[in-house]
């Protein structure tokens, strides 16, 4: 926005006392290509798109990244289905460099993984977000500790209430996470969709095994739902992550909730079980990495993931916004959000340049 209007100022009011507290600073650090998401959909242009922007940003600004690689291994015959489906959706989407693997191929990029085909992206990459929030944060001004209630419009613009007053914008742009719906309502929208929280855990690989992964080794994801299943990802700063769970820690009061835990109860139980056992975690990662054990997993971080429910008990799968006359609210940003940012910033600033 401001390069689009130098002459204007741009302020970022930040509810915590610091930038990256939340999904930013507490996500697995993948940059993503777009293997998963509908061609056509706001995800998958947004992912490509992002990608690229955030690539071309760190080397701008000598951020840490590498382009590391990603391998979704196919285990069985059943999951071999989803695996073209998934192949046919990256190169519709324009995966740089997309191919798909036989099991002695994968074996040459994962010594350790097994499975019976694999899509490898050799463009997928790893990056701390915390840094790349930090360089954004660094040009514009930033008030953290400062707790937005509502948007009130007004003539020629909106009255942004917060806890340290109220700041008068001629736009504003609401990007509040787990808190969006409530400032969606707050400011006269419909409530629908609303967020419901899932709590994300991982494991870290003790240091002397982190040699079973080279880069990111993923599962074929379930097609009916926005998570990716328990995966191998190695951070940027050498760590190794397992996991992570999703399990529904909220949003009890949204009819929407009750819909989805209705119909997707044995997928609960099966993250309530893998949130309670390393062992279960275990379990999971060992189907495409068998040298895997129990003993391998050390405790590690956990964060939560604002995932839009409709009303009707659907998990909205792709990226929401909605708007007023001068406020435009980000309703559902989730992975890949992170991946995505910059492109979302675009066609945030791009909606409001007409006025």
């Amino acid at each position: 926005m401001q390069r689009r209007r130098p002459g204007e100022s741009v302020v970022v009011l930040e509810r915590e006392p610091e930038i990256a507290r939340h999904q930013t600073g507490r996500n697995s650090g993948v940059i993503h290509q777009g293997v998963y998401y509908t061609p056509g959909s706001l995800k998958a242009t947004l992912c490509r798109r992002g990608a690229d922007l955030l690539y071309e940003l760190c080397e701008r600004r000598g951020i840490q990244v590498e382009r590391c690689g990603k391998l979704i291994v196919a285990t069985n015959e059943r999951e071999l289905r989803r695996l073209d489906e998934l192949h046919r959706r990256g190169l519709e989407n324009g995966v740089p460099g997309l191919r798909r693997l036989s099991s002695y191929e994968l074996r040459e990029i994962e010594p350790h993984a097994v499975g019976i085909a694999a899509l490898h992206s050799p463009q997928t990459g790893i990056v701390d977000f915390s840094a790349v929030a930090r360089a954004l944060a660094s040009e514009v001004s930033v008030h953290t500790g400062c707790v937005v209630e509502r948007f009130d419009e007004e003539h020629g613009g909106v009255r942004v209430v917060h806890g340290d007053g109220e700041t008068h914008a001629r736009l504003a742009v609401a990007c509040a996470g787990g808190w969006s719906h409530r400032l969606a309502v707050a400011s006269g929208l419909d409530e629908n969709p609303r967020i419901v929280p899932f709590r994300g855990g991982y494991h870290l690989l003790r240091p002397g095994r982190r040699e079973l992964v080279r880069g990111l080794i993923y599962p074929v994801p379930d097609p009916e739902l926005p998570f990716l299943g328990v995966h191998l990802t190695r951070r940027i700063d050498g760590e190794v992550l397992v996991g992570p769970s999703a399990l529904l820690v909220g949003g009890l009061g949204w009819p929407g909730t009750w819909r989805v835990a209705r119909k997707w109860w044995r997928v609960g139980i099966a993250e309530l079980r893998a949130a309670a056992s390393a062992r279960a975690f275990a379990a999971e990662a060992r189907r495409y990495v068998p040298e895997l054990s129990r003993r391998d997993l050390l405790p590690g971080p956990s964060g939560v993931r604002a995932q839009a429910v409709a009303r009707d008990g659907s998990l909205v799968d792709d990226f929401v916004f909605s708007r007023t006359e001068h406020t435009l609210h980000v309703r559902n940003a989730p992975s890949p959000g992170a991946t995505s940012s910059l492109a979302i910033a675009e066609h945030v600033v791009n909606t409001l340049a007409a006025q």
